[in-house]
C-alpha cells in the first residue's frame, strides 16, 4: 500500500512549517543528483525555540523526544523546499540526531526516536532509514536537539 504522505500529514494534524532560516552562513537544504542534504534543524516553532537546555538535566527525555518531531517536521520542510513537492520523497536515507546532553545521560536513542518515528509516521516504509544518535556538549543557541537528514527525491 502506498501513503500519500501529505494525506498522512493532515491525518496527523500537521502541516510543513515554513523552512526556518539559517542562523549562520549555510541554505536550510541543498540537492546533488537524486539526494537532498539538509542542514541541521532545530527545533523552530514560528521562528522560536520552545525550549532550551541539556536534556536529562533542564529537558526531560519526553519534552526531547517531542522536539526531535519537530526537528524532523522543519527537516523535510527543508528538504521539500528543494524537492519541489512531498510526494517526490522517496525514501528517507539517512538521519542524524545530535542531542545536548548532560554528562551522565545516555538516552539519546530514545530521544532521537522522536524524529524517526515522525518519518515513518508520514512516510511509511520509505521513512525508514539509517541514523545516528549523537550526545554533545552544547547545540546552536542552546537547543536541546537538532536534526538532519538525507533523502533521495524523484524527478518532476
Amino acid at each position: 500500500m502506498t501513503v500519500d504522505p501529505a494525506a498522512r500529514l493532515a491525518e496527523l494534524g500537521l502541516t510543513l512549517p515554513e523552512v526556518p532560516k539559517p542562523v549562520a552562513a549555510y541554505v536550510p537544504a541543498t540537492r546533488t543528483g537524486d539526494l537532498v542534504y539538509t542542514s541541521g534543524q532545530l527545533p523552530f516553532v514560528d521562528g522560536k525555540l520552545p525550549r532550551t537546555g541539556k536534556v536529562g538535566a533542564e529537558v526531560s527525555v519526553e519534552e526531547a523526544r517531542e522536539l526531535a518531531r519537530i526537528c524532523a517536521l522543519n527537516a523535510l520542510a527543508a528538504a521539500v523546499s528543494v524537492a519541489g513537492d512531498l510526494s517526490r520523497i522517496v525514501r528517507i536515507v539517512k538521519v542524524v540526531g545530535f542531542v545536548a546532553s548532560a554528562p551522565d545521560f545516555t538516552g539519546q536513542p530514545q530521544v532521537v526516536n522522536g524524529a524517526s518515528e515522525l518519518l515513518g509516521e508520514v512516510l511509511g516504509e520509505a521513512g525508514a532509514h539509517a541514523r545516528s544518535a549523537v550526545g554533545v556538549a552544547v547545540l546552536p543557541l542552546d537547543a536541546p536537539v537538532e536534526v538532519e537528514l538525507i533523502a533521495e527525491v524523484r524527478s518532476a
